[in-house]
């Protein structure tokens, strides 16, 4: 597997990955009609400017592009607490799940945000991704109601989780 830099190019691959994704793992800790609201979102995604815009945005490849993760330095304000930077998506095929594809592109994102020296990390997990994050040392904040592709309008939300991590300098 290799983790790498994306490219404009990888937009549609992305696309498919997010949707996947998204429709595999999300029944986990969403009902269909979250499920459904969460997926619209990646039909409209412009995931083009999303990967030329972002501070770090990675693929991870297996001869096709099988995850995806993405950084953004500065965080929203509405984190209760103040994090330097954000992990905005780390998303992988459900056929690799749990084979390293997202911890090696999570490791991938933390190097890039502690080279950067960012001391703080947030995120707003899925319910069905907090343990995952848990393992790599995040901490719950609190939980939020969020609406699933707002963008779209789909008035449909479902609790996500507000976590942080102080980057000390250790991996």
């Amino acid at each position: 597997m290799t983790v790498r830099e994306a490219v404009p190019e990888d937009a549609e691959a992305v696309r498919e990955v997010h949707r996947r994704s998204i429709e595999g793992l999300g029944p986990a800790a969403y009902d269909p009609e979250q499920v459904a609201a969460w997926v619209a979102g990646c039909g409209s995604a412009d995931y083009a400017a999303r990967i030329a815009d972002a501070d770090a945005f990675l693929v991870a490849e297996r001869e096709s592009v099988v995850g995806f993760g993405s950084l953004s330095l500065g965080a929203p304000e509405e984190y209760e607490d103040d994090p330097d930077a954000e992990v905005t998506g780390v998303y992988v095929l459900p056929r690799v799940a749990r084979e390293g594809v997202g911890s090696a592109l999570y490791g991938a994102l933390e190097h890039r945000a502690r080279s950067a020296g960012v001391e703080m990390l947030g995120l707003w997990a899925s319910r069905n991704a907090v343990g995952f994050y848990e393992t790599r040392g995040y901490e719950r904040v609190r939980t939020l109601d969020h609406e699933f592709s707002a963008h779209e309008d789909t008035g449909v939300t479902g609790t996500v989780v507000e976590m942080t991590k102080p980057l000390d300098g250790g991996e």
